[in-house]
């Protein structure tokens, strides 16, 4: 796909729609439901930005793998989302409880139900600063649980189905 032609709306679409985070290989693989997130250009390329907890499943997959997905679907699926973002990898097939139907790629993992898919390399990762969060925010977020990790992708591909 042409990226200099992409129109996507990344802040309806991760806040409101929400969207799903899938790292790993055609072996082993897990995705998560993620709605913090943002898209835009950081040293001269296209970037997805994507936040994960070190308690996450899918944060091993993120620090053992080069590359990444985020994918967004129709609101028939939402159920779906719910569960992957409530049910985690570690315990069962959770993907098997789901409408979704793994994709495979040379490099990483979609779904082929996805109405449009990024496919990233990650460029950049960073534990946020917690100095650096307003304190209302770290009472609201970090009381009891560790800091994200952001990471940073290279936007190299776009599935778009819609």
């Amino acid at each position: 796909m042409d990226l200099k032609n992409f129109n996507f709306a990344p802040l309806y679409s991760l806040d409101q729609e929400w969207a799903l985070l899938t790292s790993g290989n055609e072996n082993q693989f897990n995705t998560m439901t993620v709605s913090w997130g943002g898209l835009g250009t950081l040293w001269g390329k296209p970037v997805v930005t994507v936040y994960v907890k070190p308690i996450r499943y899918t944060y091993k997959f993120m620090e053992n793998n080069e590359y990444f997905t985020l994918s967004f679907y129709d609101e028939e699926y939402k159920k779906d989302l719910r569960l992957l973002g409530s049910t985690s990898g570690k315990d069962c097939d959770k993907v098997a409880l789901t409408k979704l139907t793994p994709e495979f790629y040379e490099n990483t993992v979609t779904f082929n139900e996805s109405k449009l898919t990024l496919i990233c390399k990650k460029i950049y990762f960073q534990d946020l600063d917690i100095k650096q969060i307003p304190k209302e925010l770290i009472n609201k977020f970090y009381k009891t649980d560790p800091i994200h990790r952001m990471y940073i992708g290279e936007v190299i591909d776009i599935v778009d189905r819609r």
